[in-house]
């Protein structure tokens, strides 16, 4: 009985500590110390943001409405219209470069350019008679001699003993065998085939609509113009 009596009064004690901790009051902070005079009290982030929250955010500037009138345009200057057209012939580079000298205040562009003269059917490469046949056999040995083939004695006609020394469609293959036999000692010919007419320049030319052709014609000495598409020049 005493044992169970104890019990007892340990599992009453024990609801009564139990229910006096659960009652009792909250404990109180302890008081913050006095702040010294100018200084600023520090400030938890976590209260930072607290504060920034219950601030209103300030008003936006207001905005100027945009302006409805249109920006004035650009004033774009007038382009001068421009013709182009040729004048010449000229007989030479010389000529050509001298009268462009002459019209160039008075054109916007002014480009010499060369058309080549009418070409022959082909080139003889000879040299030309000699006083008899036998002369003229005796050359030729000497032609054979120095390392030269493809030559022959001319029998008759107006070159009658002289020396054919090949012939060329080009002017410029006829060249090459003329500077060869020169440098050998022979003095040899070049004799076109048919007519070949020597090169001509004319003057391209760009000008403001107002100038004359006439004038610059004048001005040049030239003896035709002729039309002249302005993109050529370009």
């Amino acid at each position: 009985m005493l044992i169970r009596a104890l019990i007892v009064l340990l599992v009453v004690l024990n609801l009564g500590v139990g229910a006096w901790w659960i009652s009792r009051p909250a404990a109180q902070p302890p008081a913050l110390p006095e702040q010294p005079a100018g200084v600023a009290r520090l400030q938890l982030l976590s209260e930072r943001e607290t504060t920034a929250e219950a601030t209103p955010p300030a008003p936006a500037p207001a905005v100027a409405p945009a302006s409805t009138e249109a920006a004035p345009a650009p004033v774009v200057a007038a382009v001068v219209a421009a013709k182009c057209f040729s004048i010449g012939p000229f007989d030479s580079d010389v000529a050509a470069t001298a009268a462009a000298a002459r019209i160039a205040a008075q054109a916007t562009r002014v480009r010499p350019r060369e058309v080549a003269g009418q070409q022959a059917s082909g080139y003889n490469v000879l040299l030309p008679p000699l006083a008899d046949r036998a002369a003229a056999q005796a050359l030729a040995q000497r032609i054979g001699a120095a390392g030269f083939d493809d030559f022959l004695v001319i029998n008759g006609g107006e070159q009658a003993n002289g020396i054919a020394l090949g012939r060329y469609r080009s002017r410029e293959g006829a060249e090459r065998r003329q500077a060869a036999l020169k440098a050998a000692g022979f003095d040899a010919q070049l004799q076109a085939i048919g007519n070949e007419g020597p090169s001509r320049w004319w003057l391209d030319i760009a000008a403001a609509e107002g100038v004359a052709v006439s004038r610059l014609r004048s001005l040049a000495a030239a003896p035709k113009s002729q039309s002249l598409d302005c993109a050529v020049l370009r």
